[in-house]
C-alpha cells in the first residue's frame, strides 16, 4: 500500500524520505515487507508527506498497527532480558546523571551514544548499569536488552554468538540471521539506527569483542561495563568507577541492615564501611552476613574484619566472595605480571613508582611499566598523573595472600631484604643531596633510580616517606645498624626542608640506638642533637630539648666532637630563648657561633645569629647581624653550601623584616617579609612561612591595609592548618574574620 501511494504521488524513495523525515532504508524495508509494523509517528509522518485523505490515511495507520501487534506476538520474549534492579541501591548520583546523558546524545555521525563504565572487581559496575537501564527504560520504547559478555571467564562470549542473541532479542528469526560476523553486525546496526533501543553490554573482555556490538549512530544506544580500560575503543564516553565515599558506603550498609532494627549499631556500621573500603560488593557481603544471622553483632563482625589476616575470609556470604572476584582478574594476568602483583604487597607504604616496582618484581624498568599498565588496565592497581601507583586496601590483602600461597617464606624474606636495602640506599643518597659535604654523588649507583637535582631528591623523599621509613624499621629489626645510622645521618639537613613531617622522632631515635650499639659516642651525640631539634622545632617540647642537649653535650665532650658540642649549645639556646631565659640563651648561642667559626663551618655558624638578640629587645644589634648574614649569603666566596644558602636566605630576609617592623620601619618590613614569604613558598618551608605570614598580616593591619591584612591572616591559617598547628590556624582565622 505504501508503494502504491508513493507511485500515485509520483515520488521516489529519496523524495519521500526527504519530505517525511523517515530514512530511505526504513522506507525500503517497509515497501519490501521487511518492516510490517512501523511506529505510529513514522506512519503519520508518511501520511502527511503523501497528502493522504482521511480514508486512505486511516487505512495506512491501521495496517501499521496490525503489523505491530503481529510483530509483538511473533517476536521471541525473554531474550536478553534486563536483570531486576536493586531496591537498596545507594549513592552514585553523579554517575547515574552521567548515564542519563545517553538521552541527549544526538543522532548525528560521531555521537552514537555509547557509554563505557570501567573499574576493578567489586565496584558495582553491573549494578549501576542495571539501575541506570531501568531508570532509562521509558525513554527506549523499542526495548532495553542486557547481555553478559563473560569477559572474566576463560572463554568470553564469542562475537558471532553475542550478535545472534541480540538479533533474536530484536525480533529477527533464525533463518534471517546471516551466518558471518560482518553480515550479523551490519544487520544489527541497521536495526538500531531507527529503533529507540538501549543495549547493556556487561563484563566486556576486549575491544575486539565489543566493537561489532556497538550502534553505528542513530536512535540505538549502548551502555558497556568492563574491568579493563578498553583504551583502544573509539567514539565512546568513559567513566572510571571508584569506591563509594565513606558516607555513601555507610548509607548503603545501613540500607541493607534496615530490617535488623538495630539503631544502636551506628558506630560499628561506620567502622564496617571503612573496613570494606567503599567496595559495594564487600559492603553487600557484610550486610548480607549480618541480615542472615540476626544473632550476630555488628561490632563483633567489625572486630573480625579488623584482623587483616582474616579479613578476606570474612568477606564471604554464600556464592559472594570478594577474593573470588579479585581472583577472576588475577587469572587474566601474564605470569610475570602475577609475580609483580603479589610481590608489590610487600611495599611498606601506600604508593610506589615504577622504579620500586622493578626492584620488587625483579625486572627491568621497561618490564615494570608493562606489568603496571596491565594491572591498571584490569583495575588491580590505581594510578595517578604523578606516576604513582597504589592498591585498594582489600586488593593489597588479596595480593599478600597470593604471595603467601605461591612463594616460600625464604623467597619472601629475601625479597623484603632486597627491597628494604634498595629503599635505604635511595633515601640515603637523596638525603645527602642536602648535606654540605655530599650533594650529587660523583659516581651514581647504577642500581638506584637517578636523582639529578635537589628538587628531585626532595620530591622522592617526600612521596616515598612511608616506604623508606618502613625500610629503616626493617633494617633496625635485622640489626643492620650501620645502614640505619647512615640513613638517619643523611636526613640531618633535609629535615630542615620538611620540618613538620611526623616521622623525624622515629628516624633519629633509631639513629641514636644504632650509634649506641655501634659504640660511636660522637655519632650518637649527633643523633641526640637531632632529637633535640625535633623537640625544639616541630614539637616545641622545650624541657625535653634541654634534656637531649645535655646528653649530647656529655657524649660530644667525652669524644671531642666539637661540632656536636656547638650544635648542642645552639639547640639549648633556642630552647632557653623560648623559655624566656634570654641571658643563658645568648651565652649558649654565642658559644655555638664561636665554635662553628673556629671550625670553619660557615653553614652552621650562620644559623646562630640574631634571634636571641631580637627576643632580648636588642633590635638594632639583631638587625645588624641579620644584614651581615644576608651579605654572607649573597657572597659567592663565603664558602657556604648553595643548598644551605637557599634554605637560609628566606629565613634571614624574614628576620630582617621582623626587626624593621619592631623598629617602626613598617613599609620596609612589609617589603622584606613579602619577598621572604615568596621564597619560602618556592623552597617549601611552610613552618617559617606561616609565622612570617602572621607577622606580615599584623604589620598590614597597623598600616590600615585591612583587606590585605585579612587575606594574609587567612593564608597564614591555611598554612598553619597544613602543618597541623590547629591552635595557630584558629587564631589567624579569627583575625581574618574579625569585624572592622
Amino acid at each position: 500500500m505504501l508503494r502504491r501511494h508513493r507511485h500515485a504521488a509520483r515520488l521516489t524513495l529519496e523524495q519521500l524520505a526527504e519530505a517525511s523525515g523517515v530514512s530511505g532504508r526504513t522506507l525500503s524495508d517497509m515497501e519490501r515487507g521487511r518492516s510490517k509494523g512501523p511506529q505510529h509517528r513514522t506512519v503519520t509522518a508518511l501520511a502527511d508527506a503523501l497528502g493522504l485523505a482521511d480514508a486512505d490515511r486511516k487505512q495506512l495507520v491501521e495496517l501499521a498497527r496490525e503489523g505491530r501487534l503481529r510483530d509483538h506476538w511473533a517476536r521471541p520474549t525473554g531474550l536478553c532480558e534486563l536483570p531486576r534492579s536493586v531496591d537498596d541501591f545507594t549513592g552514585r548520583a553523579a554517575e547515574l546523571a552521567w548515564t542519563s546523558e545517553l538521552l541527549r546524545a544526538g543522532d548525528a555521525p560521531g555521537t552514537a551514544g555509547v557509554r563505557l563504565i570501567t573499574g576493578s572487581a567489586g565496584l558495582g559496575k553491573t549494578t549501576l548499569s542495571v539501575v541506570a537501564a531501568h531508570a532509562l527504560r521509558p525513554e527506549f520504547p523499542h526495548g532495553v536488552f542486557f547481555l553478559d559478555l563473560f569477559g572474566m571467564s576463560a572463554q568470553p562470549l564469542p562475537v558471532d554468538e553475542a550478535l545472534g542473541m541480540l538479533l533474536r532479542a530484536l525480533g529477527i528469526a533464525d533463518h534471517q540471521i546471516p551466518g558471518d560476523v560482518a553480515g550479523r553486525a551490519s544487520l544489527y546496526r541497521s536495526l538500531l539506527r531507527d529503533r529507540r533501543v538501549l543495549i547493556v553490554l556487561d563484563n566486556a573482555a576486549s575491544e575486539e569483542q565489543v566493537r561489532p556490538l556497538l550502534p553505528g549512530g542513530g536512535a540505538g544506544k549502548a551502555l558497556v561495563t568492563s574491568r579493563r580500560l578498553l583504551a583502544a575503543l573509539e567514539g565512546v564516553r568513559r567513566l572510571g568507577l571508584g569506591p563509594l565515599p565513606l558516607l555513601e558506603a555507610t548509607e548503603l550498609l545501613t540500607g541493607i541492615l534496615k530490617d535488623r532494627g538495630a539503631s544502636d549499631e551506628g558506630s560499628a556500621v561506620w567502622q564496617l564501611a571503612q573496613l570494606c573500603g567503599g567496595l559495594p560488593l564487600a559492603l553487600r557481603i557484610t550486610g548480607n552476613r549480618l541480615v542472615s544471622r540476626p544473632g550476630w553483632n555488628a561490632a563483633d563482625l567489625a572486630a573480625r574484619l579488623t584482623n587483616e589476616e582474616r579479613r578476606l575470609d570474612q568477606l564471604s556470604a554464600g556464592d559472594l566472595k570478594i577474593a573470588t572476584a579479585f581472583g577472576l582478574s588475577y587469572e587474566q594476568l601474564a605470569d610475570s605480571t602475577r609475580r609483580a602483583f603479589r610481590r608489590l604487597a610487600l611495599v611498606p607504604g601506600r604508593s610506589f613508582d615504577a622504579a620500586l616496582a622493578a626492584v620488587v618484581g625483579g625486572t627491568s624498568i621497561e618490564g615494570a611499566w608493562d606489568a603496571l599498565d596491565e594491572l591498571v588496565d584490569l583495575g588491580l592497581l590505581q594510578d595517578s598523573t604523578l606516576g604513582r601507583y597504589r592498591f585498594h586496601d582489600l586488593v593489597r590483602l588479596f595480593a599478600r595472600d597470593r604471595l603467601r600461597e605461591e612463594e616460600t617464606a625464604a623467597e619472601r624474606d629475601a625479597l623484603t631484604v632486597t627491597m628494604a636495602s634498595w629503599l635505604l640506599r635511595m633515601a640515603t643518597t637523596a638525603g645527602r643531596w642536602f648535606e654540605p659535604m655530599y650533594g650529587r654523588p660523583d659516581r651514581p649507583d647504577p642500581d638506584l633510580a637517578d636523582l639529578s637535582s635537589p628538587e628531585e631528591a626532595d620530591h622522592w623523599l617526600r612521596v616515598n616517606a612511608d616506604n623508606w621509613l618502613g625500610a629503616l624499621r626493617h633494617a633496625a629489626s635485622l640489626g643492620r645498624f650501620a645502614a640505619v645510622l647512615g640513613c638517619a645521618e643523611s636526613m640531618d639537613w633535609f629535615s630542615d626542608q620538611w620540618m613538620h613531617a611526623p616521622h623525624w622522632y622515629e628516624v633519629f631515635t633509631l639513629g641514636v640506638e644504632a650509634a649506641a650499639v655501634l659504640g660511636d659516642p660522637a655519632r650518637q651525640a649527633a643523633q641526640l642533637n637531632m632529637l633535640a631539634w625535633v623537640h625544639l622545632v616541630p614539637r616545641e617540647d622545650l624541657e625535653t630539648t634541654l634534656r637531649y642537649t645535655a646528653q649530647a653535650m656529655d657524649l660530644a665532650t667525652r669524644s671531642g666532637a666539637t661540632a656536636q658540642i656547638a650544635l648542642a649549645h645552639h639547640h639549648a639556646g633556642g630552647a632557653l630563648r623560648r623559655l624566656g631565659r634570654l641571658d643563658e640563651a645568648i651565652a649558649s648561642e654565642t658559644q655555638a657561633a664561636e665554635i662553628h667559626k673556629a671550625n670553619g663551618d660557615i653553614d652552621r655558624y650562620c644559623q646562630c645569629l640574631g634571634t636571641c638578640l631580637r627576643d632580648a629587645g636588642q633590635y638594632d644589634k639583631a638587625l645588624e647581624q641579620y644584614l651581615d648574614l644576608l651579605a654572607l649569603l649573597n657572597d659567592d666566596r663565603s664558602g657556604m653550601t648553595p643548598s644551605v644558602a637557599a634554605f637560609t636566605r628566606p629565613i634571614a630576609l624574614a628576620r630582617v623584616g621582623e626587626c624593621l617592623g619592631l623598629l617602626g620601619h613598617r613599609a620596609e618590613a612589609i617589603t622584606k617579609l613579602t619577598e621572604a614569604i615568596s621564597l619560602m613558598e618556592q623552597t617549601q618551608l611552610p613552618v617559617p612561612q606561616a609565622r612570617s605570614l602572621e607577622t606580615l598580616a599584623a604589620l598590614l593591619a597597623d598600616e590600615d591595609r585591612t583587606g590585605e591584612s585579612r587575606r594574609t591572616y587567612a593564608q597564614a591559617a591555611e598554612v598553619y592548618e597544613a602543618i597541623g598547628d590547629t591552635e595557630a590556624s584558629s587564631r589567624c582565622r579569627d583575625l581574618a574574620n574579625a569585624a572592622p
